[in-house]
């Protein structure tokens, strides 16, 4: 009888390294978020460099969904400083990376329920560029004021919870 090769055995491919460069911590304050979606950002050689040294600002920027394809704008990617002669705009518009049918859902959304699309965070997962944008609803003045007073209990509870367990 012949002997027959082992099989190679395939290890389990490893979770892909999520590192945070930028959030938008003003959105979670001015919006009540409603669903989630992760998206790839079409970036040039010198803006990816420039994302990896995490300057990046995110604070003004919203998406806008144009002729079936998702727009990042206003966000801020800093010029590269050891970039060739080939310098790219900060603010320049950025193309998202969606699904067809999750580009439907978005336009759908913003058109009938007078709703937005927000970048929360900007990430590289793996080896990739990634933003994790959000369909909001603007908050009023009471909702925040409300979340303030929220935020701070909360706050207030955690200190005193560490106070009695020191005592």
């Amino acid at each position: 009888m012949a002997k027959q090769a082992a099989r190679p055995t395939v290890a389990a491919p490893k979770p892909l390294e999520e590192k945070t460069i930028s959030t938008n911590r003003q959105a979670r304050y001015e919006y009540e978020i409603l669903s989630q979606f992760e998206a790839g950002i079409v970036l040039t050689g010198s803006e990816i460099k420039s994302v990896r040294a995490g300057r990046v600002n995110l604070r003004e920027a919203y998406v806008r969904v144009e002729r079936g394809e998702a727009w990042l704008v206003g966000a801020h990617i800093s010029p590269y400083e050891h970039a060739g002669y080939t310098l790219q705009e900060p603010d320049r518009p950025r193309k998202l990376l969606l699904h067809n049918s999750e580009i439907v859902t978005l336009r759908i959304q913003t058109q009938t329920k007078g709703l937005t699309i927000v970048p929360l965070r900007l990430y590289l997962k793996g080896r990739r560029a990634k933003v994790e944008i959000a369909v909001g609803r603007g908050k009023k003045l009471y909702d925040k004021r409300a979340t303030m007073a929220e935020r701070d209990a909360r706050r207030d509870m955690e200190q005193r919870q560490r106070e009695y367990e020191r005592s």
